[in-house]
């Protein structure tokens, strides 16, 4: 679900993106910013609150408080001064409920007489006052002393006011009063709303500007992405046209190889058939013409220059000739070219093939393999006068390399070319037959001597 969820979230736009995860953002934040500020709003009204009434009481009530530094009561004249304070000014107006305490937490006189006389547990707004410090709650009322105040079911501010003694400045007691806090409710409320909406205004402000930013970059990264896309589409479509054509081209270049070797097949055989036949024949009526005229220096010069004749025309005919090899697999093939070079030469040739039985190749493919392998030893054969001759043919992921390898000068020795010598292609032709299917030929001098020519075609 989760995993889903990020998904469809990554697939939507920049903007969009920044929409939901900024919303999410600034909405956390603007609840913890809103209620950081109405508390702090809160607190401010009612230390305010607090404060003025404090100050009200330090001065008037105060100075009738006295008593209790000496003893633990009101003298009557003091309770009758509060209890007119309390109930017949505009500060008793707005007071409620009131209390005396002592420092041990017993009260000495409260406008509930049932308080009177009575102990109770130090609470927190009491032990701060009796430290000299002011303290003021709105809506706690959660002291047991408090049941009373709780049961009248108005919003109420608790004051605790160190009560000082004159001279000295020493807490001896403490005054706490309730009072009605119903107007200061209504405007707790209009500046907690007014907190918000001013909060929720700038919030929003900020998201909409950033929004709009991330959106202008958004819809240039659409753009981008876009005319990207139709470049990319464009270059595949090039891609695979070029494909096609480079296919067409090794395709075109491997029937054009096909039939050259074909044309030379019929070529040497040409000459297998006719020079050579006729040369033959001329050499026939030599030695018939010998037996009527006898010995004749001439005629001796002209059956020697017509017999080398007859070897020159089989050795080019032999040389432009390609066996049957449509039936044959790789290994096949290179080994017949490797027996042949060891019959003629009379030197040796190891020879290795790394190939699967059936592996399918083309003709194409074929005739490279037997005119590499032909070329190869034929220079192995001229330039290291046979040492080291070294055939391998291996496949591996769909790559078919044939290497000839020698123990002679390497290539760029003295006296060595390699330009295909009486009957060979030499190896401008051999490169342009493998490339022509999509292969490259490599040569180089190895490093414990001798030279290596190599060939790689795309098999798979």
């Amino acid at each position: 679900m989760m995993m889903r969820a990020v998904e469809k979230a990554r697939s939507l736009s920049l903007a969009a993106q920044f929409a939901l995860a900024g919303g999410i953002v600034i909405v956390l934040s603007m609840i913890l910013v809103g209620r950081t500020v109405a508390l702090r709003i809160e607190e401010s009204v009612v230390r305010n609150a607090a404060l003025t009434s404090a100050q009200y009481i330090d001065s008037i009530i105060a100075p009738l408080s006295q008593d209790i530094a000496e003893a633990d009561r009101l003298s009557p004249g003091a309770r009758r001064a509060l209890d007119e304070i309390f109930k017949g000014s505009p500060f008793g107006d707005r007071v409620v409920s009131y209390k005396l305490w002592t420092p041990g937490g017993r009260i000495v006189y409260a406008s509930d007489p049932h308080l009177t006389g009575q102990s109770f547990e130090i609470s927190t707004g009491l032990s701060s006052a009796l430290n000299g410090v002011v303290h003021a709650s709105f809506e706690d009322l959660n002291d047991e002393e408090d049941k009373g105040e709780l049961a009248l079911g108005i919003p109420l501010l608790e004051i605790y006011s160190p009560i000082r003694e004159v001279w000295s400045g020493k807490v001896i007691g403490v005054a706490e009063f309730y009072e009605n806090a119903t107007q200061l409710q209504i405007d707790l409320t209009a500046a907690r709303r007014n907190a918000w909406v001013t909060v929720a205004a700038v919030f929003s402000a900020i998201g909409a500007l950033l929004y709009l930013i991330v959106l202008g970059g958004s819809r240039t990264i659409e753009r981008q992405r876009h005319a990207l896309d139709e470049r990319m589409h464009d270059l595949a479509a090039l891609s695979d046209y070029n494909r096609t054509l480079r296919e067409r081209v090794q395709s075109a270049s491997a029937r054009s190889s096909a039939m050259n070797d074909q044309a030379l097949r019929r070529l040497a055989g040409d000459l297998h058939d006719g020079p050579a036949q006729l040369l033959g024949f001329a050499a026939l009526r030599l030695d018939k013409l010998r037996d009527a005229v006898g010995t004749n220096p001439e005629i001796d010069a002209i059956e020697r220059a017509v017999k080398d004749a007859i070897r020159e025309v089989r050795t080019i005919s032999r040389g432009i000739s390609l066996p049957d090899i449509a039936n044959r697999g790789a290994c096949e093939i290179v080994r017949g070219v490797v027996e042949a070079h060891q019959a003629r030469s009379r030197t040796e040739v190891a020879f290795t093939c790394d190939v699967a039985e059936g592996a399918t190749l083309s003709p194409a493919i074929k005739i490279c393999l037997y005119r590499f392998a032909q070329e190869g030893l034929n220079n192995a054969w001229r330039h290291a006068e046979g040492r080291g001759q070294d055939v391998r043919l291996t496949n591996s992921g769909g790559r078919l390399r044939l290497a000839v390898r020698d123990r002679g000068p390497g290539f760029g020795a003295v006296g060595r070319t390699d330009d295909g010598g009486d009957h060979g292609m030499g190896l401008s032709g051999l490169q342009d037959r493998v490339e022509s299917l999509g292969g490259t030929l490599t040569r180089r001098n190895l490093p414990e001597g001798g030279a290596e020519l190599a060939m790689e075609l795309e098999t798979a």
